[in-house]
């Protein structure tokens, strides 16, 4: 299943970007699922449908997102509904530990006093990812596209599933579990469920459950797209989001430059802004082009607003042509004639989709670790692992080694790497970034090294 994942700078567009990719994807033919995690109901005026409703069926059983509603032939759009799929988690996960619960005196919990907790709208997230693709053969969609959080949240978001597996592992290692082959027995003495074996069937649900989910973003079906409006204050956010997908090893596959402003015109506050963002365009195409595409979205002089029929238009008292009867921002009466011919209605997200275009065919299958280990014992005496990181600077770089791990720091993002198995036997000698990639020096250990005869 192709998925993509349209996050950028806050307040960039992301929601009528990855409207216009799911657009664009179901005019190719293809059954496309348009998601979005936002709560706040603005993918739901955007699209001009109305509130969710929940899917019918237990809690336990039921999709965490509301009943898609179909926008056009071969396109559905849905909202994860965290505060729903939470009360089903819980009370499922409150009936398989009944006995425990009883055993303790519990009193278990009512579904309707139950409440999202804070960090929740993450995994529920994640779950939606993983869910979408078990629909069966023939009943499901071909492409997913999704509307992430912030770059920065949306980062930490695909980090989680690895970093929750590391935290399992430690916690709970695999050599310990060996002894649950007395639990059963003790369980029949003591006639109650053993907490212990309990707290390892979760754990092995929840890895089979994370892997899985990490098996999605990993795979080379899955990638991203960023959503940027070009300016001197976005390139920096820009940055730090590019360096942040390189550092978790996401693949960016398009960069979107939204609402850019006409050019030439004679409006000498205008023609500012946009010489302004031409200025930060032209940056983003020699930071980013030709390795990854960069795509030019126009500013339509006001929201795009449904993919319904145009909303009624009348004269505008100073030109004496139509235009929307919804009253016009300061910006957009200065904006003239340009926001004035802007198309109406379901124009917008149609011109918009031809434009960003469908996603790629990519086979689904786990992308090729683009860390590599370069072999250098002849010439230099050390092995060169190459880590690329695009986007990073030194200043917000940090390198630590433990054990057989090397704890890697850039900007806000961390990510703990375990090594490959020549590099284990090896102390690091140095580092450094270049070209945006990161280059570590391994000497081998002569007490671990192999030893020639």
């Amino acid at each position: 299943m192709r998925t993509v994942l349209v996050t950028g700078t806050g307040g960039a567009g992301r929601t009528t970007v990855a409207a216009a990719t799911a657009l664009a994807a179901a005019r190719e033919g293809q059954r496309t699922l348009l998601l979005t995690a936002d709560a706040d109901g603005t993918p739901e005026a955007l699209l001009g449908i109305g509130a969710p409703r929940s899917v019918p069926g237990r809690p336990a059983d039921r999709l965490p997102w509301s009943v898609p509603a179909e926008l056009a032939p071969g396109l559905w759009a849905a909202r994860v509904v965290t505060d729903e799929w939470f009360r089903g988690e819980l009370t499922a996960l409150q009936d398989r530990g009944h006995g425990l619960l009883d055993l303790l005196g519990a009193t278990p919990l009512d579904g309707e006093e139950l409440t999202a907790l804070p960090g929740v709208e993450a995994i529920a997230l994640l779950r939606a990812l993983r869910a979408a693709q078990t629909a069966p053969p023939g009943t499901g969609w071909d492409v997913l596209v999704v509307d992430m959080p912030p770059a920065p949240d949306t980062v930490a978001l695909l980090a989680l599933p690895e970093q929750l597996r590391r935290y399992l592992r430690r916690l709970l290692p695999a050599e310990r579990q060996a002894a649950r082959a007395l639990r059963p027995m003790l369980a029949q003495l003591a006639g109650v469920p053993m907490p212990a074996q309990k707290l390892y069937e979760t754990a092995e649900r929840w890895e089979r459950e994370l892997a899985a989910v990490q098996g999605v973003i990993e795979s080379e079906a899955t990638t991203v797209r960023l959503v940027v409006e070009p300016g001197p204050l976005a390139d920096r956010a820009l940055r730090t989001a590019r360096v942040g997908l390189a550092l978790h090893g996401c693949r960016v596959e398009a960069l979107i430059a939204n609402r850019l402003l006409p050019t030439g015109s004679s409006d000498p506050w205008l023609a500012a802004l946009s010489g302004q963002q031409q200025d930060a365009l032209k940056e983003l195409y020699e930071q980013w082009a030709p390795a990854v595409p960069v795509r030019e979205l126009p500013h339509l002089g006001r929201d795009p607003h449904g993919l319904g029929d145009p909303r009624p238009a009348e004269p505008d008292p100073d030109s004496g042509q139509p235009h929307s009867a919804e009253p016009r921002r300061p910006t957009e009466r200065r904006l003239g004639d340009a926001a004035r011919r802007a198309p109406a209605g379901p124009a917008d997200l149609a011109d918009l989709a031809g434009t960003v275009g469908p996603p790629g065919a990519r086979p689904d299958r786990p992308v090729p670790d683009p860390w590599t280990v370069e072999d250098r014992l002849a010439e230099d005496g050390v092995l060169l692992w190459r880590l690329p990181l695009p986007g990073a600077d030194r200043d917000g770089l940090s390198l630590v080694r433990r054990g057989d791990e090397l704890i890697v720091t850039v900007a806000p993002f961390h990510r703990v790497l375990p090594l490959p198995s020549a590099l284990r036997r090896c102390t690091v000698s140095g580092a450094g970034l270049r070209d945006g990639w990161l280059q570590v020096r391994f000497t081998p250990d002569p007490d671990l090294w192999p030893k020639r005869l």
